[in-house]
């Protein structure tokens, strides 16, 4: 008998958690195991601030997917359609090859896009933290504002490429902001013509309170730490228009200002828009066994999916976090081998642990299994719990050895030249454009149940 196929989409948290399970659930004669993704990597994403810092190279944050899977058919591409009835996978090669792959079941783990607003020069000049190219590219881009405000004669100039604004005021701008303002503190030691108090950064959130999910207290803490490093923080306040040079805040002020970095929430990938299911704000939505409602054969994990948080209760779905998307590859991958054996699936169940944030240096605020930590002690939590979230030991080294390298020698400010001069926009990290519409979907799904 032909084994049956379980297709995988996206090689993150989730997806990868999902297959390593899989492979030592299932014996090689069960089930043919596939994982579609674009990058033979998982990436750990808490990690990319210290990466557009220097602090961490981009390899120490992007864990092979190979040594982590030995038998599991990785699909180099990105899923760009799901037909369901049909049980046909629309992906689209690194080579822009657009294929159609038949399964048997269907695990959903594509991840989130950057979440945009209808704001005018937004999608034009604003630049995303979601990707390893984009924290690359910021990285580069920030030494390379210091390096021509050094060399300018124009005052005007020199204003709009030292002031750095970070919108989002969550865990990602917040430590996006508190590692970068770091990173040119540091540098302005190598830069005898600049003046260090003409570099400003400014962080942006609509929201009354930074971080909320960190209680009052270490909300307020993580406050503190940032404005006494000159961190100028606006909470209640959005961004109403981007230019080439300038940003216009809803207060009403207009800063000179040549970047801004945006952070402010995420959204399901567009991939769940080409299935005809049921979502909750975007995200696909399944039962607490992670399986879609509509499809017996598909079940959706991490960020695109709302999955009932059981531990909440009162109809809450779980966050879009690596702690849940781990878990919940886990269990899915159990309910997948439960499916093939004709045995009852189980619920996802998983109490948060708590939350960690990185400030940079000796500064952090953590809360694990809910005690408050902030300064050093809370620093060697959250280092702590990103190394052993690390799947592979080779990544735990890379990124161990990286942080004691950047405290005991420091940054040397080296610019790549990674996409000098090249628009960088969100949509082009994140191909937010190469999906497919529902009737194209079909069309290929018709297409391959022919020739087949």
């Amino acid at each position: 008998m032909e084994r049956p196929r379980i297709l995988i989409v996206g090689g993150g948290f989730a997806g990868l958690e999902c297959a390593r399970r899989l492979e030592h659930k299932l014996a090689a004669s069960e089930a043919e195991i596939s994982l579609v993704t674009p990058f033979s990597y998982q990436l750990y994403l808490p990690l990319l601030p210290h990466v557009a810092a220097g602090v961490l190279t981009p390899q120490s944050v992007a864990v092979s997917l190979r040594r982590s899977l030995h038998r599991t058919h990785i699909i180099p591409g990105g899923a760009i359609g799901v037909d369901p009835p049909a049980k046909v996978c629309v992906v689209r090669k690194i080579t822009d090859e657009v294929t159609a792959f038949k399964y048997d079941f269907l695990v959903l783990a594509p991840g989130s896009i950057t979440r945009s607003f209808d704001i005018p020069g937004l999608t034009d000049y604003a630049r995303g933290m979601k990707t390893l190219a984009e924290a690359a590219y910021i990285r580069d881009h920030v030494i390379a504002q210091l390096d021509l405000a050094s060399t300018t004669l124009n005052q005007g100039e020199r204003e709009s490429r030292l002031q750095f604004v970070v919108v989002g005021g969550g865990y990602a701008g917040t430590e996006t902001a508190a590692c970068l303002q770091r990173l040119t503190t540091a540098a302005t030691r190598r830069y005898p013509r600049l003046d260090p108090g003409l570099i400003k950064w400014h962080l942006i959130d609509i929201a009354p309170k930074l971080m909320p999910e960190l209680g009052d207290k270490l909300g307020n803490t993580a406050l503190q730490v940032l404005r006494a490093r000159g961190i100028e923080v606006s909470l209640g306040v959005s961004v109403a228009e981007v230019g080439a040079e300038t940003v216009k805040f809803t207060d009403g002020r207009v800063l000179p200002c040549r970047t801004l970095i945006w952070t402010a929430g995420v959204a399901a990938s567009p991939l769940i828009g080409t299935l005809d299911a049921e979502t909750v704000r975007g995200r696909i939505a399944v039962n607490a066994e992670m399986r879609v409602p509509q499809f017996d054969s598909v079940f959706a994990i991490g960020d695109s999916a709302a999955v009932p948080d059981l531990a909440k209760g009162d109809g809450a779905v779980c966050p879009p976090t690596a702690q849940h998307a781990a878990r919940q590859g886990r269990r899915v991958a159990d309910n997948l081998v439960a499916a093939l054996h004709n045995q009852p699936l189980q619920p996802y169940y998983h109490r948060d642990l708590g939350l960690v944030v990185d400030l940079g240096g000796k500064d952090a605020v953590s809360k694990p299994i809910g005690v408050e930590l902030k300064g050093i002690p809370a620093q060697l939590v959250a280092r702590g719990y990103h190394i052993m979230a690390m799947r592979t030991n080779v990544a735990k080294f890379r990124v161990g050895a990286n942080w004691l390298l950047n405290a005991t020698a420091g940054d040397d400010f080296v610019r790549t030249g990674f996409l000098a001069r090249q628009p960088a926009r969100l949509r082009d990290f994140e191909y937010t454009d190469a999906y497919l519409t529902r009737d194209q979907v079909r069309q290929h799904a018709q297409s391959l149940l022919t020739r087949g």
